[in-house]
């Protein structure tokens, strides 16, 4: 009987935090979609936001030292620049640029050339090792490519530069996750903990972010009646207010994300949204009022299908050459976990302490 319940226990949570991460994912991108309508600075936007994670990040550092009565980890600066850096700006250019294909095509698009991050994150796992080659993921491949490319096929909103933006987004995707997954699991670096990892990683990815705003919003921004050149003190305080909502909901998507990846994986971080996908793109047509026309949907429909597939192929290969799979740990501890791993052993393998730390934060 204990292993039905705990089985249970297992799934119940892992159900808990890809509802937590939906949320704010959901929510965060309509948000944004809303804000680009009046206030045409994504890279700025970016920016608040990172400096409102690193503020909230260091602030519960603070309070969890207090209340565990642990010190936090600080990285050296050697393993800060060499081992951070990478990770933090490939998150940095990929939200940046996500954010400001917003100015420029529709949140089905959107959605829609961002699932191809699959294709990335798969790419860079296999270049990693952090998964094994098979031969079904020539057609994984083909499905989800041909589904995207049936979706933006004569597409009466598409648009070119938007579009390149959030491939190349979903691109430097499959470098972040990857990345974070092999930094947060590095056990000689302690960042399994979400928070730790937040505040490490926004410093960089506001110095990588900077010198690109600079350069496309730095001028146009000074002179903008929205903040800096106002008439009045209210339409300031009232931008500062909607990029400060959205941080919060940035932070909190961030929470989630990294959440999700350090108890499972970054592959299932993906995968888990696809049925996010599919609400978005339905609140899209229905309130946002994107256009799609059956071809598209029939592309998105491949595309799911390529994805669902290789979620099928994963769990069996999974449950019947586990071995196999773990022979990965002999690479070292960091690789510990293929990027989509059932975690049947992540109980014995978490620190007590880490455990303790990750309940303070579900509850």
């Amino acid at each position: 009987m204990a292993w039905p319940v705990q089985f249970m226990c297992r799934a119940l949570r892992t159900v808990g935090l890809v509802l937590f991460y939906y949320v704010f994912s959901i929510g965060i991108t309509f948000y944004n979609k809303w804000l680009m309508k009046d206030f045409h600075y994504p890279l700025f936007m970016t920016l608040v936001h990172l400096a409102i994670n690193f503020c909230l990040s260091a602030l519960t550092r603070r309070a969890l030292q207090r209340w565990t009565g642990k010190p936090r980890v600080i990285l050296s600066w050697r393993d800060y620049l060499r081992k951070v850096a990478p990770t933090a700006f490939a998150t940095a250019l990929d939200i940046g640029l996500s954010n400001w294909s917003f100015l420029f095509i529709t949140i089905s698009l959107y959605t829609m050339t961002k699932s191809s991050a699959v294709l990335f994150i798969l790419f860079f796992s296999l270049v990693f090792k952090l998964e094994e080659p098979n031969p079904f993921l020539i057609l994984v491949v083909l499905l989800i490519s041909s589904g995207l490319f049936m979706f933006t096929f004569e597409s009466t909103q598409f648009n070119l530069e938007g579009f390149i933006m959030v491939l190349l987004a979903s691109f430097l995707g499959g470098i972040r996750w990857t990345l974070t997954q092999v930094l947060m699991q590095k056990a000689e670096l302690g960042l399994q903990n979400p928070i730790d990892t937040m505040y490490h990683l926004q410093p960089l990815m506001f110095l990588g972010l900077f010198p690109l705003f600079l350069y496309n919003e730095g001028l146009s921004l000074s002179m903008s009646e929205k903040l800096f050149r106002a008439t009045e003190l209210s339409t300031s305080l009232y931008t500062l207010l909607t990029l400060s909502i959205g941080g919060l909901l940035a932070f909190s998507l961030g929470f989630s994300e990294f959440l999700l990846v350090s108890r499972t994986s970054s592959l299932t971080l993906s995968i888990s949204g696809i049925f996010k996908e599919v609400c978005i793109l339905l609140l899209a047509a229905y309130v946002m009022e994107d256009r799609m026309s059956l071809l598209n949907w029939l592309g998105f429909a491949v595309c799911l299908c390529g994805i669902s597939l290789h979620v099928g192929l994963k769990t069996y290969y999974s449950r019947n050459k586990g071995p196999s799979l773990r022979q990965l740990s002999r690479k070292g501890p960091e690789l510990e976990k293929p990027l989509l791993h059932l975690n049947e052993d992540e109980g014995e393998n978490s620190a007590a302490d880490e455990d303790e730390e990750q309940e303070i934060f579900l509850h």
